[in-house]
């Protein structure tokens, strides 16, 4: 196999246990023997990624392999000396048993040898009081649960929690809490990890994959962190101008109306959109609808056309073309 387990697994030198756990989960469902019986490649794959898990993820195994490399897990093979707990070569001629070690080691050797051996005895030269630690085998990760919910837009705006009901095999049904992140987009998915099915043979459980989808509002819509409001006016308020409430997910704001504004217009009110945990926030853009009474009366009617013909307005689709 490769000699870097890293590259094995996928991550980078520095990367974390959670990390190293993910691809490691990852990669074993993917080669794993059950799923592919009749690919020898995938098998190999399979014990390649099992054997640099191993020692990745043990913190002692992994110190020493940064430092020596794979070869401290290969010493001890062959027609050389024989130890129980992978011990480098050129420390032939001492026995180190558990019971406190040899006076003629000195205490920073015996601290060394100490890591490799787990704090379990050895000796040099193939002895019969040394026995070999067996290896341990990590099992099969749990499988991953697929869950789908609709939240109100005001849940997916804002945040807030909801109750699911999960099954998981040999178990009763559960209600689970979960946490929706205020400014989640709809079709995000959120991972609740070791949540999942519980491993056939001692591995880790799989996680609960949560997608979350967002339901419609009656006023409002969101692009991206931005929310888009239409906001009524009556006819003297977009001509004259005026100041209007305005409802916010933040509170009630009050928005400047400029004289002369047409419908369509969109009026910004910095900040005021969608305001995530993380400190991001988008901005509020009311779109201004002026509102026409369906129904006027005669002396209505006629102020209306005398204002028109007061305005002396050109025509407003003298540019309107295909």
């Amino acid at each position: 196999m490769s000699d870097d387990y890293y590259a094995t697994l996928g991550v980078s030198r520095g990367a974390s246990q959670d990390e190293i756990q993910r691809a490691y989960r990852k990669l074993a469902k993917k080669h794993h023997p059950d799923m592919n019986p009749d690919d020898k490649a995938a098998q190999k794959k399979f014990k390649e990624v099992q054997q640099a898990y191993d020692v990745l993820s043990d913190e002692k195994k992994r110190k020493m392999y940064d430092q020596f490399g794979p070869a401290f897990e290969q010493m001890g093979q062959g027609g050389g000396p024989q130890w129980s707990g992978q011990v480098p070569p050129g420390f032939g001629g001492f026995e180190f048993g558990g019971g406190g070690g040899d006076a003629s080691l000195p205490p920073e050797l015996q601290d060394l040898l100490r890591q490799f051996t787990g704090g379990g005895g050895f000796q040099f030269g193939g002895g019969p009081t040394g026995r070999r630690r067996g290896r341990r085998v990590p099992g099969q990760p749990g499988a991953d649960i697929q869950h789908k919910v609709e939240v109100p837009f005001r849940t997916a705006v804002i945040g807030g929690e909801v109750n699911l009901r999960v099954s998981r095999p040999g178990r009763k049904m559960e209600t689970i809490a979960v946490k929706i992140p205020a400014g989640i987009e709809d079709g995000k998915t959120i991972r609740l990890r070791g949540q999942g099915e519980p491993s056939p043979n001692g591995g880790p459980a799989g996680d609960l994959l949560i997608t979350v989808r967002s339901s419609s509002h009656a006023n409002f819509r969101r692009d991206s962190l931005d929310l888009i409001v239409r906001v009524p006016v009556t006819v003297a308020e977009a001509a004259l101008g005026a100041k209007v409430d305005v409802p916010t997910p933040h509170g009630t704001i009050s928005l400047k109306v400029p004289p002369g504004t047409s419908s369509g217009t969109r009026l910004r009110a910095k900040g005021q959109g969608i305001k995530t945990s993380d400190g991001r926030s988008g901005d509020l853009y009311a779109e201004v609808l002026i509102s026409i009474p369906k129904e006027l009366d005669e002396e209505s009617a006629d102020l209306v056309r005398r204002l028109d013909s007061r305005l002396k307005q050109r025509n407003p689709r003298v540019d309107l073309a295909w």
